[in-house]
């Protein structure tokens, strides 16, 4: 949501006015609205890139572009702004904010549950006080990325129970991805699936996915089956994106990235 159209519904909230439906687009299955909040989802198999490890500079031909929250929208007419939390574990250098809130991140003999690919501890979502907690916690995030002006958030580690050493359920995710899910729509925002190929997030409010290495792994069509066309994939090895340009381009949008999504790094879209 816009600056302008977040002040719109700030104050139609505080007087108690039914928010209008949305009418920045002309396709009525791109705009949804819940709650408090009314929200438009991303383009169908347009062209995307990724900037969540640095900012750089947008192509014309891009229509949506996933960044940091602690990094600007673009904020160009055209350009759909999603932000990247992460919302299922720690970023590490938020080790210190982590600290104060040490009841939240999960813990198996007394020691904090570690991802160890990315360093990142696992955050505790087994009780609904404790979601409520962090939902409250990660829903701020989230409100933040509405003030500045973007249209989508992507929470990041849906699968992170997978590595949580049977500590936390499918279940538990479930019913936490939920909590998100009311979050984000009260803000103004869609709200992205991000990878866990084979799972219906649409049951629990989720509106389009995002997905890393679909094609290495043979999964877009996963993603496709539910979404539809509302698919942002990204690849880090060229074979499989060769592969899933050949396949999949025109159907889900499509991006090569380097793993670290570095400004620098590697960016290609299919021809």
């Amino acid at each position: 949501m816009r600056p302008r159209l977040l002040l719109l519904a700030l104050v139609l909230a505080v007087v108690g006015v039914p928010l209008p439906a949305t009418t920045a687009t002309a396709d009525p299955a791109a705009t949804a609205g819940r709650g408090a909040g009314d929200y438009a989802l991303p383009p169908a198999a347009d062209r995307w890139d990724y900037q969540i490890g640095g900012t750089r500079t947008v192509p014309g031909s891009v229509d949506v572009v996933i960044r940091d929250r602690e990094a600007p929208p673009v904020g160009r007419d055209g350009v759909y702004d999603v932000c990247y939390v992460n919302a299922f574990q720690t970023q590490p250098n938020e080790k210190q904010f982590w600290k104060k809130r040490w009841g939240l991140v999960l813990k198996k003999n007394g020691r904090a549950v570690v991802d160890s690919g990315w360093g990142e501890w696992l955050l505790d979502i087994r009780t609904p006080a404790k979601r409520q907690r962090l939902a409250r916690i990660v829903g701020g995030w989230m409100s933040g990325c509405a003030e500045a002006g973007y249209d989508a958030v992507e929470p990041d580690n849906l699968d992170s129970y997978l590595r949580s050493k049977g500590l936390i359920s499918q279940q538990q995710t479930n019913a936490f991805v939920r909590l998100l899910a009311e979050r984000a729509h009260g803000s103004g925002l869609a709200i992205a699936q991000k990878n866990r190929a084979g799972w219906n997030g649409k049951r629990f409010g989720l509106d389009f996915a995002v997905a890393e290495e679909c094609g290495q792994y043979d999964e877009c069509g996963a993603y496709r089956r539910v979404y539809g066309a509302r698919v942002l994939a990204v690849e880090y090895r060229d074979p499989a994106f060769r592969t899933a340009c050949r396949e999949w381009d025109g159907r889900i949008a499509l991006v090569r990235r380097d793993l670290a999504v570095s400004p620098r790094g590697v960016r290609r879209f299919c021809p």
